[in-house]
């Protein structure tokens, strides 16, 4: 980096935290379903393929979410997605909350749904795009950090609420409306992207938010190699994403996020409670343990902020799969075995530790950083309809496959994806640090 080119901190971390609050809807819906299942099974009697379907449905309208947002986020910018984002969400859990029945239960789910996966793809892409090279992995990181923080408050706000009889999962969901909320009026403080602004044709704008948000060498400089990205360039389709210049990083892409998911963390997220009822844990014990869950996911991930910069991607990335793929083996057998809980806790704990600071922060760097300028918004939501994709299979499966093999079979299935995971990223995942996407851009894709 240029010495003469400096930052202005402050202002690159408040609009970072204000536009990751999409992650912590992201957060809260993802711990909801954990707290609620128990109260659910018994509301909507809930067999194996219906709780599948019941957990997985945000995901079905999270892929929803990612094509509107991709396309939104080209044509109008990344603060409208935001905001509209955010006010799906509001409505859609005041409903959920007044469900009376599963049908309406599930429509409106698939509606958080869409607001969640507008804000998953569109909050790291817009950190990665208003974010120096230098200190862009750690905001981007930003964004996993309040998708803890969510789940973390989300499954304390659940662990107290537990107590207030049958219909303590309708104050569970209705609560959501109120991050979203405060997420929505953040949003009209936020600048629009200077990337979107440019490839938009409005160069005077992102020059002023540049200017904003370090020197007039790094304004000048950025918006010098923004253009060059940008020349010649032409309305992108879903097509464009498939082009032979970029398929080599569409998919790595497509790949990291698939793995995200189905390396099978979000099974120990979501289904806490089936996995400790399954060694003798009553209700009150799976709800504490979804807490301990969030706690240590919140540690690992602030440690992952301060890696990601440092260590990088890369290395991160490969210790999580191979860690993941030792500790599931040992999961497996001791749930197997019917150790006690607190040996199951133990390793549930140390599997989340090990994906909090390495596959789920990480992967999100990555998507927001591998594709061009010119494609990134529907590159990305490609990945991201992936990757909800892959979510949905994981958390509709793992009821069916576990009252066929039991609580355990799945995870020495999950222990056999991470292996071949750990060697994928070896082959085929570059390091990305410390470069800009304008670098990225020349190294990845044209050499």
């Amino acid at each position: 980096m240029n010495q003469s080119e400096t930052f202005n901190n402050k202002y690159i971390i408040g609009i970072s935290f204000i536009s990751a609050l999409g992650g912590y809807l992201f957060g809260f819906d993802f711990a909801v379903i954990s707290g609620a299942l128990p109260f659910l099974k018994i509301q909507f009697a809930l067999n194996a393929v219906w709780e599948g379907f019941l957990t997985g449905s945000l995901a079905l309208g999270c892929i929803i979410g990612c094509l509107i947002a991709g396309k939104l986020a080209d044509k109008y910018g990344r603060k409208p997605g935001l905001m509209l984002a955010a006010l799906i969400f509001a409505v859609s859990s005041i409903a959920i909350s007044l469900s009376s029945s599963l049908a309406f239960f599930i429509t409106m789910r698939l509606g958080a749904g869409i607001g969640v996966g507008m804000a998953s793809m569109l909050c790291p892409m817009y950190i990665a795009e208003i974010s120096p090279a230098s200190v862009r992995g750690r905001n981007v990181a930003i964004n996993q950090l309040t998708v803890v923080i969510g789940i973390l408050i989300t499954n304390l706000v659940n662990y107290f609420l537990a107590n207030n009889g049958s219909d303590s999962w309708r104050w569970m969901f209705g609560l959501g409306a109120v991050p979203s909320l405060v997420f929505l009026f953040g949003v009209l403080w936020l600048p629009e992207s200077p990337r979107w602004l440019i490839k938009a044709g409005y160069p005077d704008k992102a020059e002023t938010v540049l200017k904003k948000i370090g020197s007039d060498l790094f304004a000048n400089n950025t918006k010098k190699a923004i253009e060059k990205t940008l020349s010649g360039n032409v309305k992108q389709s879903y097509r464009a994403v498939f082009e032979k210049s970029v398929r080599p990083a569409v998919v790595v892409g497509i790949t990291l996020a698939v793995f995200q998911q189905l390396c099978g963390i979000n099974v120990v997220f979501n289904y806490t409670s089936t996995i400790f009822q399954s060694v003798g844990a009553n209700l009150n014990r799976q709800l504490f343990e979804t807490v301990a869950i969030g706690l240590v996911n919140l540690i690992f991930t602030l440690l992952a902020m301060s890696l990601v910069d440092k260590i990088g991607r890369r290395p991160l990335m490969l210790a999580g799969s191979l860690g993941l793929s030792i500790l599931y083996i040992l999961l497996a057998i001791l749930l197997q075995h019917h150790f006690p809980a607190t040996f199951v806790s133990i390793l549930v704990l140390l599997a989340i530790s090990m994906y909090a600071m390495s596959l789920a922060p990480v992967t999100w760097v990555l998507i927001s950083e591998i594709f061009p300028n010119k494609i990134r918004g529907v590159a990305s939501s490609v990945a991201i309809v992936s990757l909800w994709g892959a979510y949905f299979i994981l958390v509709f499966t793992f009821p069916l496959l576990a009252e066929k093999l039991g609580t355990y079979g799945p995870f020495y299935l999950y222990a056999g994806i991470c292996l071949v995971g750990f060697f994928f990223i070896k082959a085929k995942v570059k390091e990305t640090k410390g470069q800009t996407l304008e670098e990225l851009e020349e190294n990845l894709i044209r050499h």
